[in-house]
């Protein structure tokens, strides 16, 4: 495998958009955008992390890593857009990328009807809400290819907040980027690492979940999601509002 491109095909490629394969089972495991050698530039790095240890994985036993050129002859923006359009598709926990791509949580991708929902502007009106209702912004943790399990483990804790209030919501909504992407009725709440919470389960330390809760729960009826699913509350967050629960009681 060659080390470098020569002068003319640097000229020629521009920024581009690589992927490193496995040789054995060619399935990707990292996608990258640049321009040069940038594509090479992995083969000698030296830091401590999950893309360095396979490739080095592959070298020693004996086989080097497949690197291929997805597009090329792109300005610097749509290759940042085409890398995360990539790694979206083929998924983030499929790769050793660390990050999802350049403004992937704006342009990336995500299912139409939540799509439709962000630019048609579909608001939940306050007139609407006739259940006490807590909304949770995930923002820090939503992937856009979650499973519906990891959406709740996602939603349900661990949260800091007034456990007397909790008590009194009927549903939780999982917000994401201003929109409700679910909507659980919240059984019973308990404090954080009462439950068994999957993959999360070791996340935290249990110094760390001092003060927090986690409720158990289930996704609400379907006449309860149709009131409150798919549609933006970005008006009730301030922007200067970093708390990520809001308390909306509702007027039965």
């Amino acid at each position: 495998m060659i080390k470098n491109f020569s002068h003319n095909t640097k000229e020629a490629l521009k920024y581009y958009v690589y992927v490193y394969s496995d040789p054995d089972t060619k399935k990707p495991f990292y996608v990258g955008k640049g321009k040069n050698d940038r594509a090479f530039s992995h083969l000698s790095d030296q830091k401590e992390n999950e893309k360095v240890n396979k490739i080095n994985e592959i070298i020693e036993n004996g086989k080097e890593p497949i690197i291929e050129i997805l597009v090329h002859g792109l300005d610097e923006e749509t290759a940042l857009k085409v890398e995360a359009a990539a790694i979206d598709l083929i998924g983030i926990k499929n790769l050793t990328n660390r990050q999802r791509g350049h403004e992937s949580s704006s342009y990336g991708k995500i299912e139409v009807s939540l799509l439709d929902a962000r630019y048609s502007h579909e608001k939940l009106d306050p007139d609407d809400i006739i259940d006490n209702i807590m909304l949770i912004r995930i923002n820090k943790r939503y992937r856009n290819d979650m499973t519906p399990l990891e959406l709740y483990e996602s939603t349900r804790g661990y949260w800091r907040l007034n456990i007397e209030n909790a008590k009194k919501v009927d549903y939780v909504l999982a917000v994401y980027d201003g929109m409700v992407l679910e909507v659980y009725e919240a059984v019973e709440w308990f404090p954080a690492l009462s439950t068994y919470m999957g993959s999360r389960q070791s996340e935290l330390t249990r110094e760390d979940m001092e003060g927090r809760y986690e409720f158990v729960g289930k996704i609400a009826d379907e006449d309860i999601k149709k009131r409150y699913a798919d549609k933006s509350v970005k008006e009730f967050f301030s922007p200067s509002n970093q708390n990520p629960i809001k308390y909306v009681w509702g007027k039965k």
